[in-house]
């Protein structure tokens, strides 16, 4: 049997292949500079946290650290959308209603979107649930309400919707990446300005932005598209001049019970100890960094630039190690191969800790209080 494709249809498949091709490319190269931007960020927010503990209150130097801990947190943002367009984000999956999302963002759309937009929701009664990051489900909304507002700039309407769909074979063949299957879809639509289809084929790409200079960062689509792309779905735009936008969403639909949101932990002082870590870090400046931290809290700290070295400092010392902290990827051994390993040599007294949670994910930007805040070597039982 033989496959026929009509030449309009395959052309539209290559197009959208190379397209992909192209979000892929860049996703690559936005994730390797976001990680290293990302160490230095660390560093600089963890060295400015600690010249404040120094400071006495009054300090004229304290106005000049709490400006750089502020720009820190704003080029944190910057690094957050570039993780999250790359697909490199730690994402808290639990399954969730998309109506009852939307329904709790309601009143903060209204804010954001202004008087002069009219607010209309569509939403099915009978929606099935997804698997996906609660909160950047809601980055997702709100970045696409932001984007339709500025197409209305003289008012206008912004519709969301929700719905069942079943994406068949035929609906795959002409849409890359698509798996059939069932999905629920989320609509946002304006009536706004709409695109050309040289700003469509570009609106997902990073730093591309048809606003003035100084007036937008090019990020927000972007960080929708990667992730929608990290949670499994897909997005596609729908616009022409003068005729507003339709962005639809496609979200794998699960057969799963709600999930209840997890409270987070009230936070407390930095705990003290005299308890040894090892801390392995390739990356010179942030181990001794996380050295020092550790220090001050009274901690007794041995430093490991790789697998292989905390290893041999494991063999070689004779006191007991009561806590790892370690990075994930590494030259030679992960670290989470490295955790592995040392629990087989120590399975009593090793408490480990991974940096990043997640191999080949990152969170941004890691600060001391973060390593304390997650593990604390208990004195009375060693782990």
């Amino acid at each position: 049997m033989e496959l026929v494709i009509p030449i309009t249809e395959k052309k539209n498949l290559e197009a959208q292949l190379l397209h992909a091709q192209k979000m892929e490319a860049i996703g690559e190269l936005a994730g390797g500079i976001a990680h290293d931007f990302n160490n230095a960020l660390t560093l600089i927010k963890a060295c400015s946290q600690l010249t404040l503990f120094d400071l006495k209150e009054g300090d004229p130097l304290r106005e000049k650290i709490e400006m750089i801990l502020d720009a820190t947190n704003r080029s944190a943002e910057l690094a957050h959308r570039l993780l999250a367009f790359s697909r490199r984000q730690v994402m808290e999956m639990r399954v969730l209603d998309l109506n009852n999302l939307l329904k709790d963002l309601n009143k903060m759309l209204r804010r954001v979107i202004g008087e002069d937009i009219e607010l209309v929701n569509v939403l099915a009664e009978d929606l099935g649930r997804v698997k996906a990051d609660p909160g950047q489900i809601e980055q997702v909304v709100l970045n696409l309400a932001l984007n339709a507002k500025d197409a209305m700039p003289g008012g206008g309407k912004l519709t969301i919707e929700t719905a069942n769909v079943q994406l068949d074979e035929t609906y795959s063949r002409t849409h890359t990446d698509v798996i059939p299957g069932s999905y629920v879809m989320l609509a946002v639509m304006d009536t706004g300005v709409g695109m050309t289809p040289e700003v469509k084929n570009r609106i997902f790409e990073p730093f591309f932005t048809t606003k003035e200079k100084g007036k937008g960062t090019g990020l927000g689509l972007a960080m929708v598209y990667g992730i929608v792309k990290q949670g499994g779905g897909n997005i596609w735009v729908y616009s022409e001049p003068g005729m507003g936008t339709t962005f639809k969403v496609y979200l794998p639909r699960v057969d799963e019970p709600l999930e209840k949101e997890k409270r987070k932990p009230m936070e407390r002082e930095l705990p003290r100890g005299g308890e040894t870590v090892l801390v392995v870090e390739d990356d010179k400046d942030v181990r001794r960094l996380a050295a020092q931290v550790l220090k001050r809290q009274g901690y007794r700290v041995l430093e490991a630039a790789n697998g292989g070295e905390a290893l041999i400092i494991c063999e070689k010392v004779k006191e007991e190690i009561h806590l790892l902290v370690t990075d994930v990827v590494m030259p030679g051994m992960s670290g989470r191969e490295l955790a592995q390993r040392l629990l087989l040599m120590h399975p009593e007294g090793l408490d480990p800790f991974i940096r990043q949670p997640t191999p080949g994910f990152e969170q941004v930007p890691c600060s001391h209080s973060e390593i304390f805040g997650n593990k604390q070597p208990d004195a009375n039982h060693g782990s």
